[in-house]
């Protein structure tokens, strides 16, 4: 079933008066386990109702991560450095021009429920694309949103964003990668999520000939937020 922006889940929290979840960005790229500490350190507060909720907006150096599904023979050429990660899912790549947004919410004051927790983020990468006037779906069959492009022969499609999370007592952390101008030479080290099949490749947003600047996609992503999952400051 393809996902749309109006099928969005809603993951707003029950409580209307609970604080904003903060909107956090960093400029200077970040080191990967530099960001996983935070982030560890960032869902214990949040569980323990000692910090608010928080979306992070970062860029890493270029790196592979292996998620919990990540199968060996998917780490073509190790170009880069590899990191094992508590996240779901298999091989990815994060780097400059691609932008990471960390996720840790409080499923307890919204929804527990993970599988409606994971569609609420492709609908939120689905209405971010919308806002460039770009349709993304996603397939029961392959993580993460894809666009469609004829242009490359009957059937062929390209994954735009990816998508990973893990939760720990019902907080969420890790999130999803969207690909704005990154070099998409950097994903041949690996098997992207485990896909090898010649019709699926990777694409971004500027290789599909719109010349989006990073603080543009996240103005976008902001925008998109707010509907499913509620108030950001």
């Amino acid at each position: 079933m393809v996902n749309s922006p109006l099928t969005r889940p809603d993951f707003r929290p029950v409580d209307a008066a609970r604080p904003p979840v903060e909107w956090r960005r960093s400029e200077a790229p970040v080191p990967y386990p530099e960001a996983l500490a935070w982030m560890e350190a960032r869902a214990a507060a949040i569980a323990e109702g000692t910090a608010r909720e928080c979306v992070w907006l970062v860029e890493h150096p270029p790196l592979y991560t292996a998620g919990t599904s990540a199968r060996s023979a998917d780490l073509l050429e190790p170009r880069f450095p590899v990191y094992e990660t508590g996240r779901g899912g298999q091989y990815t790549y994060h780097g400059p021009g691609q932008r990471v947004a960390y996720i840790l919410l409080d499923l307890r004051a919204r929804r527990q429920d993970v599988r409606a927790f994971v569609s609420a983020l492709e609908g939120w990468v689905i209405g971010t694309l919308a806002e460039f006037a770009l349709t993304g779906f996603t397939d029961p069959a392959r993580v993460g949103v894809w666009v469609k492009r004829p242009d490359k022969g009957p059937g062929h499609e390209d994954k735009i964003a990816a998508i990973g999370i893990r939760l720990r007592r019902w907080v969420s952390f890790h999130g999803i990668s969207l690909n704005v101008e990154p070099d998409l030479g950097h994903f041949s080290g690996i098997v992207p999520c485990g896909i090898a099949e010649a019709r699926y490749g990777v694409t971004s947003l500027v290789d599909l000939g719109l010349p989006v600047t990073m603080p543009e996609a996240d103005l976008a992503l902001k925008r998109a937020f707010g509907p499913i999952f509620g108030d950001v400051a």
